[in-house]
């Protein structure tokens, strides 16, 4: 078999997998209104798909500790039921993920979602035997940020350092991005998911791409 650059790709998985827009905006938008926030534009809560929920909670809305921890269960309690499957594969997925599949790379989900939600949405759509490894948050708020998320797939893994390097971390948020740069592994930035201006510059992506199709390029090439 080709020596391949990169032999274990992890994957995000909003905004780079699949479109969960619709899910993680109206769920925000469900939380918030406990608030007395009320959000008609959706457009405007597409800052909770990607970093941790309670950071948006708080970045975007400036809420205490104990309102984001309320946020967060109002959150999940409407994600749960119904949030968790308002969403869509991106058209080229599947195919990229079987095509890598034949090649021999490893392939990993490393996600802040829960990981049980993770798991649901990928058995859902068909997906989940392509992945060697579903790596997600704890529903008691740990290891969400995505070095965390990155570190336990290394863990389960057993990776060594040497292991490590040739692992390459693939994400549509800035988020992606500077868990890999924490974690010494690359990163690729696409630009389909939901990144805003140039925080996938900004943040010093290894590579950017545009398109599913030119990810599957080049991953089949690297």
């Amino acid at each position: 078999m080709e020596d391949f650059m990169y032999h274990t790709l992890l994957f995000d998985l909003d905004g780079t997998i699949i479109n969960s827009k619709e899910g993680i905006t109206k769920s925000a938008q469900y939380a918030l209104s406990f608030f007395d926030i009320h959000e008609s534009d959706l457009d405007k809560l597409e800052v909770f798909i990607g970093p941790p929920l309670g950071q948006s909670f708080q970045e975007y809305y400036h809420l205490s500790d104990e309102q984001t921890k309320k946020a967060v269960t109002l959150f999940r309690e409407r994600y749960a039921s119904i949030g968790v499957y308002e969403n869509e594969v991106y058209d080229g997925i599947e195919d990229l993920l079987a095509s890598l599949k034949e090649t021999g790379k490893k392939i990993a989900l490393a996600t802040s979602k829960p990981e049980n939600f993770a798991i649901a949405i990928l058995e859902k759509y068909n997906l989940s035997s392509y992945f060697d490894l579903i790596v997600g948050s704890k529903l008691d708020g740990s290891r969400d940020s995505k070095k965390e998320v990155i570190e336990e797939v290394f863990h389960r893994l057993s990776y060594s350092e040497t292991d490590r390097k040739e692992c390459i971390m693939i994400g549509d948020r800035k988020h992606d991005i500077l868990g890999a740069a924490a974690c010494n592994i690359d990163s690729i930035g696409v630009r389909y998911g939901f990144s805003t201006g140039q925080e996938l510059e900004e943040t010093n992506a290894t590579f950017v791409l545009e398109s599913v199709q030119e990810l599957k390029q080049f991953l089949l090439t690297h």
